[in-house]
């Protein structure tokens, strides 16, 4: 008989995304999440101390991995800015939020933020330290700082706003963006 391998922090944080990003934030409960992985809800308890650890394991977790590591991992020091902003474009319309409820993943820990005062001080934060860092990219690139910050802007809103259509079929989410870029960078 195979024995069951044990639950991670990780697995629970994953399920807990993926039940956001179906469920909204009232999917967040240990109970839910617990049913879905096939486990009791004792083994919830085993790993957080309650359901308001858990979101903030989730913040955390997700400020982390979609923002500090996409960054850590484009600061390659051999890259050019363009190369940069290209890589941080695919990194953020890539597959690396399949395990956490796909490309709805943002859209549904936004709509989270607009409810909850941790959600929303986490949301603001990544918001401008990933802002801030496309500008950084721009500006080193050698687009003029005015018009660097307007960039970052542009290029952020769009994948919010691109997020939602491609879930609907309305737009091809990495293409459309990469395309946009491409412009931004074109007209200095």
């Amino acid at each position: 008989m195979k024995t069951k391998k044990p639950l991670t922090v990780g697995d629970w944080i994953g399920a807990a995304f993926r039940s956001l990003t179906k469920h909204g934030s009232k999917g967040i409960r240990a109970e839910s999440i617990a049913r879905d992985l096939k486990v009791s809800k004792g083994s919830f308890y085993w790993h957080f101390k309650d359901v308001p650890a858990l979101k903030k394991a989730m913040l955390d977790h997700w400020k982390q991995s979609a923002t500090e590591a996409i960054i850590s991992q484009a600061e390659d020091g051999k890259s050019t800015p363009a190369e940069q902003l290209k890589f941080v474009v695919n990194a953020a319309t890539g597959n690396n939020n399949a395990s956490y409820g796909g490309v709805l993943a943002e859209t549904a820990i936004r709509d989270w933020a607009r409810y909850d005062k941790l959600a929303g001080k986490t949301v603001l934060a990544v918001d401008k330290k990933r802002l801030t860092y496309l500008e950084v990219l721009f500006t080193n690139h050698g687009t003029k700082p005015k018009r660097a910050r307007s960039n970052s802007a542009i290029l952020y809103g769009a994948l919010i706003g691109l997020e939602g259509l491609s879930h609907r079929g309305l737009a091809n989410l990495n293409d459309d963006l990469l395309a946009l870029l491409k412009q931004l960078l074109r007209d200095e």
